[in-house]
């Protein structure tokens, strides 16, 4: 029966000798449980729940052939084949239509360790080690790892397997010239090049036999100086579909690339329009991805034609019921993901568990859970940010009577903020969900309500959660009611008149988010792919080599003059996001922004900001100096009910306001709503 919303998103799609029962994809993701000693049932309860979600299809994340693979997690002998049976085992018992596929991941030059390898010894511009080179001995040991790998794997009941040959991994640092310099059959001409991934997944095809799924990962655009030429990836794609690879799946970068492909300010679906053209040239599926977060958007990429299967893989850590959803018409209730990467990617290279800002119970689905309650208590409260937004809803989901109060007339805290920065928009989905939330779970929520500590005592409440948040901080600076001074907030909120020479105290993240926002002209890249592509210099028509070689990045103008400055004589936005932070450090610089660390403020007065720079005396002439000099937590009601010798909980900004910080902020709620 074909879905009247989403007919695409729900035909099933035959895949070699197998069917998908729907286009969704749960694509790979490595969140670091493969590397935890009880690592099997913690997997296993993570895919299962993805599973039971809806996806037609899993893949896990990247498993290692070979000792020299760079990852913890491996499956090399029949030894290590026990744990993935236990999680194949897990996943087809409770969704017996659901297919889990097993990507093997050979990071090469990236492994991090003395013995990594790659065609040529080449360094990274992001690894820790020059590789060593491989000799044809090596290669041969190699492409063996990969297809005995591909064997186990079959043994430990996957239903296929994803090679990833991309993102300058150890296949795709083959591919590239500027990484693969021999002279033999392995290197030089673009026939050599190929041939490793071509015999690995010619080997991979003999080793498992007809019925076994086999996926590639191609990079089809590699944002990548003197990356694969266009004919390059047609022809290798080819080759692939002709030595028995089943699915091609599309992937668009190299981890050392200076182009954003997966953050929050890279438009949804950016990159389908590659694997549309691919796939012109293929008679196998396609799978595409990249910023592709709800429903309707992957019905408009199948739609177009531009692939057979779309990928989510962050989406499902955000809501592991995502399809499901989607199919029932509860879109509204969908918990979308916002491209932050500050819980997956950000802790994955900084080998922390990954996890979701918006969904505290990824890859927690064993410690974190949000059992019925058997008595209900009446619970208050105070504050509808990102942390009292979380509390209120999960601990009314649970049973409790739960009374939300904010001052404000909308929910959101400093979400409100956040969503009008450029870039940011996605935050309006999660105040969606919030608003949603709200309702399906019973809070009662009463906007426009100032409550103080005589109220709360006397409402008969057992519990008290106080989210009051934070509140700018406001340094004791001469001249700091000057009329150039402005606070942030009324910046972002569009209250306060912001003239051409701008000089902003405080380098953090709201530093950074007000200078996007007062240097940023005309429609935000973020919903507009063609501006997208112009400021980071794309060319989706042409498809020079990589995407970008020759291309120069088109700033949009910027009539301001603006300085960042911060206190800490550290590089300015080196506490940024891991994985983020250089795009907003790159984009600024463009915009013609000026840096300068290790300032200490002296006054502000006609004239400007009066400070030292390095113990030396500097004007900053500014027509506005916008006040960005960190947040303290909002405590007073806190304080006010323990004075009356009761117990609130703390949470959120209240909590600790060293940095926003929401990620914290709703991990934090969601443990404790998970308790009382």
């Amino acid at each position: 029966m074909t879905h009247a919303r989403y007919p695409h998103v729900f035909s099933p799609l035959k895949i070699g000798n197998t069917e998908i029962r729907n286009r969704i994809l749960m694509g790979s993701m490595h969140t670091g449980l493969e590397d935890l000693p009880d690592a099997a049932a913690r997997l296993s309860a993570y895919f299962v729940e993805r599973a039971k979600g809806g996806v037609g299809m899993i893949i896990t994340g990247g498993i290692g052939p070979h000792e020299t693979a760079g990852m913890g997690a491996k499956l090399i002998t029949a030894a290590d084949v026990a744990l993935h049976r236990q999680v194949t085992d897990a996943v087809h018992s409770a969704e017996p239509d659901v297919k889990i596929c097993m990507q093997i991941l050979h990071t090469g030059p990236l492994a991090g360790t003395p013995d990594c390898v790659a065609p040529s010894a080449v360094k990274s511009r992001i690894g820790r080690f020059a590789p060593n080179e491989l000799t044809e001995d090596g290669i041969e040991e190699q492409i063996a790892a990969f297809a005995r790998c591909a064997a186990l794997a079959k043994e430990a009941g996957y239903d296929g397997v994803e090679i990833i040959g991309s993102a300058g991994y150890l296949i795709s640092t083959f591919l590239v010239e500027k990484t693969n310099q021999r002279s033999d059959q392995w290197g030089g001409s673009w026939e050599n090049r190929m041939r490793f991934p071509v015999e690995v997944v010619r080997r991979t095809r003999a080793a498992v036999g007809p019925d076994f799924v086999v996926i590639f990962r191609i990079s089809a655009m590699d944002m990548l100086q003197g990356g694969l030429a266009w004919d390059e990836v047609v022809n290798l794609a080819k080759a692939l579909e002709a030595e028995g690879v089943d699915v091609i799946s599309t992937h668009f970068c190299w981890h050392e690339s200076f182009v954003p492909t997966i953050a929050t300010m890279v438009p949804r679906a950016a990159f389908a329009q590659v694997t549309g053209r691919l796939r012109k040239e293929l008679s196998i599926p396609l799978i595409t991805s990249n910023r592709i977060n709800m429903p309707d958007v992957a019905e408009e990429v199948l739609a177009r034609g531009d692939a057979d299967i779309v990928s989510m893989a962050r989406p499902m850590l955000a809501d592991a019921d995502l399809v499901n959803k989607a199919r029932d018409g509860r879109e509204d209730e969908i918990n979308t993901c916002i491209g932050c990467n500050q819980a997956c990617l950000d802790h994955t290279f900084t080998g922390q568990l990954t996890s979701c800002l918006v969904n505290a119970r990824a890859c927690r689905e064993v410690e974190l859970n949000y059992p019925k309650v058997g008595a209900a208590r009446k619970i208050a409260v105070v504050g509808a940010g990102p942390a009292g937004l979380a509390f209120a809803t999960i601990a009314a989901e649970r049973g409790h009577q739960v009374t939300l109060f904010d001052a404000a007339g909308e929910i959101g805290g400093q979400f409100n903020l956040a969503k009008r920065i450029p870039g940011k928009e996605e935050f309006y989905e999660t105040l969606r969900y919030f608003a949603r939330r709200i309702e399906t779970t019973g809070v009662d929520l009463r906007l426009n309500t100032r409550v103080d500590a005589d109220m709360l005592a006397g409402g008969g409440y057992d519990e008290i959660v106080i989210a009051t948040g934070i509140s700018p901080r406001t340094p004791g600076l001469p001249g700091i009611d000057h009329p150039k001074a402005l606070r942030y907030v009324d910046v972002i909120q569009g209250k306060a008149q912001v003239g051409k020479k701008v000089a902003i105290m405080g380098a953090g993240g709201i530093g950074f988010d007000v200078a996007e926002l007062i240097t940023h002209e005309g429609t935000s890249a973020a919903l507009d792919i063609d501006v997208f592509a112009r400021e980071w210099g794309i060319d989706f028509k042409n498809h020079p080599r990589g995407g970008v070689t020759g291309v120069e990045p088109v700033v949009a103008h910027n009539d301001r003059e603006v300085t960042l400055l911060q206190r800490k004589t550290s590089a300015v936005g080196k506490g940024l996001g891991r994985t983020t932070g250089w795009t907003h450090r790159i984009t600024l610089q463009r915009r013609g922004v000026a840096m300068v660390a290790g300032v200490e403020y002296e006054k502000i007065d006609d004239a400007g900001l009066h400070a030292l720079v390095n113990g030396e005396p500097v004007l900053f002439e500014a027509d506005s100096i916008i006040i960005c000099a960190g947040q303290e937590p909002a405590r007073e009601l806190h304080d006010a009910l323990q004075a009356k010798g009761l117990k609130p909980h703390l949470i959120g900004g209240a909590f600790e306001a060293s940095e926003l910080d929401a990620k914290r902020a709703i991990k934090q709620a969601s443990e404790l709503a998970a308790v009382v």
